[in-house]
């Protein structure tokens, strides 16, 4: 059965704004996993202590801010400011990884020179990273619905910049709603990214409401991600459109015959 991870940013909103009680209504709800986005709002030590009160593993957070690094001139010291606070609050919350973006590139240049631009950022964000004991994984983002303009918009691009970077500390977070939404087939895209995924989200579409809500097929889907060898968690990152209880059933109904 898939270990399943809401989204504290979306889900478990009715506890209030604040992350550690929405940790705890999770945890009350039976989640023994959360996953969220940045930090720099988050009271990190009371997050932690509800997170080591409750035992609720937090399975992901992003890197802030999702610097476009990859415009001519752009200046990494803020990239890497942040990826440094992100570890840092990783190690602290217990988290073994750190979701990067890919920013927009810039006009003029190849898609090929903007991927090589990425590889080697990451290369050097791996290096600084080395030792920590937390994953990088990179996430490509569908362009036609939610992140115009962003540069990675195709899994098989992020498989190359992850290969590019070779590194066991580095790997791709596979969004299904994101490549539902881009037309990918998902079975050839988790094929050709085989030994990199590292963590996977989930929403339906169309709508990234919750599972259910939409027009995937969750019973086929989570065979062909089973079938690819994916055993990890899986994040709850949708935007509910009933109450978070509610909306969690039909995803844990079928990811517990998954």
């Amino acid at each position: 059965m898939y270990q399943l991870s809401p989204n504290i940013e979306l889900l478990f909103t009715e506890a209030g704004p604040d992350a550690a009680d929405r940790v705890r209504a999770a945890s009350a709800a039976g989640f023994d996993a959360v996953e969220m986005w940045g930090t720099s709002d988050k009271d990190v030590k009371s997050l932690a202590g509800a997170l080591t009160e409750t035992g609720v593993a937090l399975t992901s957070l992003l890197a802030e801010p999702r610097t476009n690094f990859t415009l001519p001139g752009t200046d990494l010291g803020p990239f890497f400011e942040g990826l440094d606070r992100a570890v840092e609050n990783a190690r602290l919350l217990g988290c073994p990884r750190v979701v990067l973006g890919s920013g927009i590139g810039f006009p003029g240049a190849k898609r090929a020179q903007n991927l090589q631009k990425l590889v080697e950022v990451f290369s050097q964000a791996v290096d600084r990273t080395r030792g920590s004991g937390v994953k990088l994984v990179l996430e490509p983002v569908n362009t036609r619905v939610d992140h115009p303009g962003a540069l990675l918009d195709r899994t098989a691009d992020a498989v190359l910049v992850a290969r590019g970077v070779n590194s066991g500390s580095f790997g791709i977070l596979y969004d299904l709603y994101h490549s539902v939404t881009e037309g990918e087939d998902p079975a050839k895209e988790l094929a050709n990214a085989a030994g990199l995924v590292d963590y996977v989200q989930i929403a339906d579409a169309p709508g990234r409401g919750e599972p259910g809500s939409g027009a995937i097929d969750w019973t086929r889907h989570l065979s062909v991600l089973r079938a690819a060898g994916y055993d990890g968690p899986i994040g709850l990152e949708y935007f509910p459109t009933v109450p978070s209880a509610e909306s969690l059933t039909y995803i844990r109904s079928a990811a517990a015959g998954a």
